[in-house]
């Protein structure tokens, strides 16, 4: 399978494409900065400069042209302003569903964020525009015509994998590793699991495959 992946130098996409090409498949990363192509080569990803925040759905659906699955891993980041939290984790993750829709590629997955809503369901405080973000992007992907699958981690770590989670449509507030959120959408990927499903997960007790499998 080749596999692109939107914001393919971030912790969880570099795990995910080293998992990917590991497994046989073609992962390919996404990235603005040219200098962090060495890298993705470094896990066995292709690197394809693009600008989300820059660029036409018929930009985005050349990228994605002959990709068997899209993945959107991006993100403005913690020290990111309000006004990049929407143009890039709302803007970017909807833009890219579109160029999903016009490329002809239906498999389509959103690492999200657990908390994620929209309009008066966006709690209070510091993270409201980026949960907000979160949610409106959720939403727009589910209307699109796609085999959407939309994961909502917790407070990720970077411990080392487990293997085991806690998914469902709510799970309790902890952490998990960002390497057994990679093995999660690798799983979603490589076995075709939880599509057209939105799911919130931590770490937890039970193997990935059958966590996915009982949703």
């Amino acid at each position: 399978m080749r596999i692109v992946i939107a914001g393919g130098h971030g912790k969880i996409a570099l795990l995910l494409s080293r998992l990917l090409s590991d497994a046989g498949h073609q992962p390919v990363g996404i990235i603005r900065d040219p200098n962090q192509a060495a890298d993705l080569a470094e896990v066995g990803a292709d690197a394809i400069e693009l600008d989300l925040e820059n660029s036409t759905v018929t930009d985005v659906a050349a990228t994605l042209s002959g990709a068997d699955a899209a993945v959107f891993a991006a993100g403005a980041g913690p020290g990111s302003g309000d006004a990049r939290k929407l143009t890039l984790d709302r803007d970017g993750a909807i833009l890219f569903a579109d160029g999903a829709v016009a490329a002809g590629v239906r498999r389509f997955v959103v690492v999200s964020s657990i908390g994620a809503a929209t309009g008066d369901a966006v709690p209070a405080g510091d993270m409201a525009v980026y949960l907000r973000a979160k949610g409106e992007a959720d939403v727009a992907v589910q209307q699109r015509d796609l085999d959407w699958t939309i994961v909502r981690p917790v407070a990720l770590t970077d411990d080392g994998a487990t293997g085991l989670v806690t998914a469902g449509p709510t799970v309790d507030h902890g952490s998990i590793p960002r390497a057994d959120v990679a093995a999660l959408i690798a799983a979603v990927l490589l076995d075709d699991l939880a599509s057209r499903t939105l799911f919130e997960v931590t770490g937890g007790g039970e193997p990935i495959g059958a966590a996915l499998r009982a949703l």
